[in-house]
């Protein structure tokens, strides 16, 4: 494809978007983002990818190491009190990762606030894909061996610290449908057809 395209995928907790992005990046013959992100922002950084799956998308992780001793270090030596590190200086590292990817050929986003970070690019779609509590509940209970009230529980946890993450970075709100281009409903009709209507609304929104 001649022409640039973004599609960032915000998504509930087992609703299928990590599926669903893979088979855009496949249709669109783009690049495929998730937790790939956290190895270009280690990269750039010099600190260990480690450090960056610690802190992804949980808003105030960085509190947490506030217990640490002096002694600990993080990736190539760097001392985390030394560095003087924030967690909006692993936001900046992480977004900077996202802009790099996205000026140099099309992407498909999954999660990272990527829709913020990419506001003021052309040729930009930006979709949430949701599930029933029904459906994501039970592929969370098969996925992680528990019961239906632990997934539901568990599913519940992670998608707080999602919100309040995605919330606090943007200015937005996490799942609304005024923070997106489309909303869709994935337990309705499936992965494949849900990526099929987003590739529909994509070609038509961007003239494709």
């Amino acid at each position: 494809m001649d022409k640039k395209i973004i599609i960032n995928i915000g998504r509930q907790v087992c609703a299928g978007g990590l599926e669903i992005g893979k088979l855009l990046a496949d249709e669109f013959q783009a690049k495929y983002y998730d937790r790939e992100l956290l190895n270009l922002a280690a990269k750039e950084s010099g600190f260990s990818e480690e450090f960056f799956k610690q802190s992804d998308e949980r808003k105030g992780f960085l509190r947490s190491f506030f217990h640490l001793s002096y002694g600990n270090s993080w990736g190539g030596g760097s001392n985390f009190y030394q560095s003087n590190f924030s967690q909006e200086s692993l936001f900046k590292f992480q977004s900077d990762a996202i802009i790099k990817a996205a000026q140099e050929s099309s992407c498909i986003f999954v999660g990272r606030c990527a829709d913020y970070v990419l506001r003021d690019f052309d040729n930009v779609v930006n979709v949430f894909i949701t599930a029933s509590i029904e459906s994501r509940a039970n592929l969370f209970m098969k996925e992680k061996n528990v019961t239906y009230d632990e997934a539901v529980k568990r599913i519940q946890h992670v998608e707080s610290r999602r919100a309040s993450y995605y919330n606090y970075y943007t200015g937005k709100q996490w799942g609304h449908a005024s923070s997106y281009d489309l909303c869709i409903d994935s337990s309705a009709i499936g992965s494949a057809e849900t990526a099929r209507l987003i590739a529909e609304f994509v070609r038509k929104k961007l003239k494709l």
